[in-house]
């Protein structure tokens, strides 16, 4: 019920913050944001991510198909089903450990290009015209 009446009370003060800055200052919001999306620094940033985020998508399939082919092979050695069994299933813990190993690797370097990017955009933000504007401690009150 907590949760319930924070969630209301959110939603109003949205609703009346939002209603009194009007569309006008929606889209001067937008189009300031929209510049520093387009600044060269941020695209750089999104560039980087996405080429992490192909290299990291290709990182797991191929760990995956590894270790499937590696049990196929296992389980398909000589020896009584017993020996078969327990090969495959040592190939497939030692698959699972590499999998594994893929996937931390790919988030590790997810969250480094992700810290990457909130830097590059801070840094991008910091350089932008508006910038020295909005850090020079002018009032914006307009007049109220």
């Amino acid at each position: 019920m907590r949760g319930k009446a924070g969630l209301v009370i959110g939603l109003a003060a949205g609703y009346v913050l939002g209603s009194r800055a009007g569309r006008e200052r929606y889209e001067q919001i937008k189009e300031q944001a929209e510049k520093v999306w387009n600044l060269e620094p941020v695209q750089k940033q999104v560039a980087k991510v996405q080429d992490l985020g192909k290299s990291a998508l290709m990182a797991l399939p191929s760990a995956l198909w590894n270790g499937a082919v590696k049990v196929t092979k296992a389980a398909s050695t000589k020896g009584t089903p017993g020996q078969r069994l327990d090969a495959a299933l040592d190939a497939g813990d030692d698959a699972k450990d590499e999998v594994a190993d893929a996937a931390e690797k790919s988030a590790e370097a997810a969250e480094k290009a992700v810290k990457n990017l909130t830097e590059g955009a801070r840094s991008a933000g910091s350089r932008s015209p508006g910038a020295a504007k909005r850090s020079g401690g002018g009032s914006s009150a307009g007049g109220k």
